[in-house]
């Protein structure tokens, strides 16, 4: 088994640090992360520039992109040979509900997905993240099972765990992704010239967090596992839509 672990935090970042000591134990494994922190990159890849890549004395590999600029280069000519799973984290925070729509370790492991591979997202529920053995060890369990039991080509897992040590974790469990209320207002400032800056709000606390969902997951000291999938049509929305369209 080789696997390729990614992050958005960077690759000094001590998650990714405590999830390559960990895999490491179970598997070759090829580090390949942001040089500096990219969280919130979503999916974005840099397509106006060349990327450098540097290879620090730990052997990991730091990119001047983004994490999925991280996965595609990994998976499409720099590694060899190629891996066989894409393990993205452990992310300082969480990325639970919408914030997948933004996360760049979820991007990271969708990324994988994408190019064919199984993947996992992993993130630490807490501010600030403390307990990074905790999700390690329970990372490393989840890929050892996958390995052993593979699920459907077209899911890829994204696990959020209580920022707590291994011995105060629940259970682990299947959930689905909530939904949080629009993030805060954006915070407007002035740089040193008195000209307007602003930084992007808070997140909404949770909406939708009910039994079932992560959000609900994760306060009762239980890790979060949602299987997610790459393709956003909306099914069941087909129909009605030719219909609606029909009426043009």
């Amino acid at each position: 088994m080789h696997i390729l672990i990614t992050n958005d935090d960077g690759y000094l970042a001590p998650g990714i640090k405590a999830l390559a000591q960990e895999l490491a134990q179970v598997a070759e494994i090829s580090v390949v992360a942001p040089d500096r922190n990219k969280s919130g990159a979503s999916n974005s890849l840099t397509l106006t520039r060349p990327l450098r890549v540097e290879q620090a004395p730990n052997d990991f590999y730091y990119v001047d992109g983004t994490p999925t600029d991280c996965v595609h280069l990994a998976l499409s000519g720099l590694l060899d040979p190629a891996p066989d799973m894409v393990v993205s984290g452990i992310n300082a925070g969480p990325n639970l509900g919408d914030d997948v729509l933004y996360s760049g370790t979820v991007a990271a492991a969708m990324e994988g997905r994408y190019l064919g591979l199984p993947a996992i997202a992993v993130s630490l529920v807490g501010k600030p993240a403390v307990h990074y053995q905790s999700a390690a060890a329970i990372t490393r369990r989840v890929v050892e099972h996958l390995t052993q039991n593979p699920l459907a080509e077209d899911t890829l897992l994204n696990v959020n765990v209580p920022d707590l040590p291994l011995a105060q974790l629940g259970a682990i469990r299947a959930t689905r992704l909530g939904f949080r209320h629009k993030a805060e207002s954006m915070v407007r400032q002035n740089d040193p010239y008195g000209r307007p800056v602003y930084w992007v709000g808070p997140p909404g606390e949770a909406q939708d967090a009910g039994p079932g969902t992560d959000f609900y997951a994760v306060e009762q000291a239980v890790t979060s596992v949602t299987p997610m999938q790459i393709d956003l049509t909306r099914h069941h929305g087909i129909e009605p839509l030719q219909n609606w369209l029909e009426q043009l």
